[in-house]
């Protein structure tokens, strides 16, 4: 343990965010989408990851002006066997690891004696009273996760013994309510609860109290870096939930191309067949050099009960993939892998 610390301050090892890329990536898709239907949706998310990274910044805000010593990872995508954690924030600090999911909520927020999450907001003038899926579980999903990836980079046994045996003492899941609009009100809500929900205002705070109490021995720089170190290079930014949520909309945007050319050719191809030009034959063999496969079969799209039609992707990611559409589209969008 050092003697004497040199303060090393607040220090971002990783200030960006995927949602930064994903609103730009979707910004592009926007253009290229031309169902009005699919416009909507792509407008809808890029709102959700707008909204969503203005609360991280007034949590980054509060970390900067901390003059705490610590270590900071904003935007960390774990992953163990099939699972994957989408961290806010991992903190690194003399004492303890804090992990922070941000929610940047609308409306007021209770939390009753059950420990459930209710949110009560107004919506075209009428009050909306609503459960939502409790952030605190959502975050120790997250915890268990990062404790599953460190511990298999324990050595031996009872090294990892002995890390899972400490984990809870050095380790503080905390939800951070970042809009400062919000209402928020745990009056009956379990004690445990009032201890790992607060606003952002009170973050800074409350990671000096818990650290304050803390008997454990301080971390060194050396030890804390390291730490950061390991979850940097664990980070996997392409399974992160906005790489997932981009490449479905991708898709989506890809197939509604792919469709609207199929509907183009049949009806070029009736024209032609309704008329007596001669180059039908030259005219057909053209339409045909488009990287669309409309082979139909018998069959049945389970969402609607239409016909589905063998399709290829002509671009992008999935390009020369067939997949089954509906022939419904754009009513019904279901799509399925040949």
């Amino acid at each position: 343990m050092e003697l004497f610390q040199k303060k090393i301050g607040p220090v971002f090892l990783k200030e960006d965010s995927d949602a930064t890329v994903f609103i730009d990536k979707m910004q592009q898709l926007e253009s290229k989408a031309t169902s009005s239907e699919l416009k909507h949706e792509i407008q809808k998310q890029i709102k959700l990851a707008s909204y969503g990274a203005i609360g991280e910044q007034n949590i980054a805000y509060e970390l900067k002006n901390s003059g705490m010593d610590m270590y900071i990872l904003h935007d960390i995508c774990l992953e163990h066997e099939n699972l994957t954690a989408q961290i806010d924030y991992i903190i690194i600090t003399r004492k303890k690891i804090f992990i922070i999911e941000c929610k940047n909520l609308i409306g007021n927020i209770e939390i009753d004696s059950q420990g459930n999450f209710i949110r009560t907001y107004e919506m075209f003038g009428k009050k909306v009273k609503e459960g939502i899926y409790s952030p605190v579980t959502q975050n120790q999903r997250h915890l268990n996760v990062l404790k599953a990836c460190r511990k298999e980079a324990k050595g031996n046994f009872i090294t990892k013994m002995a890390f899972e045996h400490f984990f809870d003492d050095n380790h503080k899941s905390l939800i951070v309510l970042a809009n400062p609009k919000t209402y928020f009100n745990y009056r009956f809500a379990p004690k445990e609860l009032k201890n790992t929900v607060i606003r952002a205002d009170q973050l800074v705070a409350t990671i000096k109290k818990l650290n304050s109490e803390s008997k454990d021995p301080s971390y060194t720089e050396k030890e804390m870096r390291e730490l950061a170190d390991f979850y940097l290079n664990a980070n996997k930014p392409e399974r992160s939930d906005y790489s997932k949520k981009y490449e479905e909309m991708l898709t989506e945007v890809e197939n509604t191309h792919n469709i609207e050319q199929q509907d183009n050719y049949n009806i070029d191809v009736k024209a032609v067949e309704s008329s007596n030009i001669t180059s039908t034959n030259n005219i057909c063999t053209n339409k045909l050099d488009i990287s669309v496969n409309s082979e139909s079969s018998d069959k049945i799209c389970p969402k609607c009960g239409s016909k589905l039609i063998l399709r290829k992707a002509s671009k992008g990611n999935n390009a020369g993939k067939s997949f089954w559409g509906c022939s419904a589209f754009p009513k019904c969008r279901y799509t399925e892998n040949a």
